[in-house]
């Protein structure tokens, strides 16, 4: 495995890259599945705890630790603002089928699933970053708010077998369900179960 790095390539995929920080793998066609949370919703010193008193942990174990953390909505959860999570859901669906396939997502209060086909012309990175971009622009504004809206990073894995992609959509879907928030997941609005569900 190798590291390379993405900067004044924008346009183009790349394997494996880093912007210094978390690696991220990125290939035509692939489906990824990513998360992306707010600046304040997984502060620092919760991450360094989990590293720092918990040296038994595995990497998975730590994943889920901080998965739990986000699902607490912990921070000013911006993205429970319905006018803020409908602009979060309109962003991801502008341009589906065109530059990606969205195959299933969720606005949580404090972060984002999505699981997506990225098509070659518009490859991972740009693809995200145009969302965030957008996305903490428009609400800022209607906040009322200025500053940092999204943590700088964003967490992607990509999808490797069928099972792992069945896994990967009731993960997100479910999402709401496991963090308290609905009782089904058809019955939450700002989510691929929810928006597609009849009626």
């Amino acid at each position: 495995m190798t590291e390379g790095s993405s900067q004044g390539t924008e346009g183009v995929h790349h394997a494996w890259h880093s912007r210094g920080y978390i690696p991220h793998y990125d290939e035509p066609g692939l489906f990824q599945l990513l998360t992306f949370r707010l600046h304040d919703s997984l502060p620092a010193q919760v991450v360094a705890s989990l590293h720092d008193s918990r040296q038994d942990l595995t990497d998975v174990q730590r994943r889920t630790a901080c998965e739990d953390y986000l699902d607490s909505c912990r921070g000013a959860c911006h993205l429970r603002d319905s006018r803020i999570a409908e602009l979060a859901q309109g962003t991801l669906l502008h341009f589906d089928g065109e530059r990606y396939r969205l195959l299933a997502w969720v606005v949580m209060p404090n972060h984002l699933h999505v699981l997506a086909q990225f098509m070659a012309e518009h490859p991972l990175p740009k693809v995200v970053h145009s969302w965030k971009s957008y996305i903490a622009n428009q609400a800022n504004k209607l906040l009322g708010r200025s500053g940092q809206f999204w943590q700088r990073e964003y967490f992607d894995r990509f999808i490797r077998n069928e099972t792992h992609y069945l896994n990967a959509v009731q993960y997100v879907e479910w999402n709401p369900v496991k963090a308290g928030l609905a009782e089904r997941p058809e019955r939450w609005p700002f989510g691929s179960s929810g928006y597609r569900a009849p009626g």
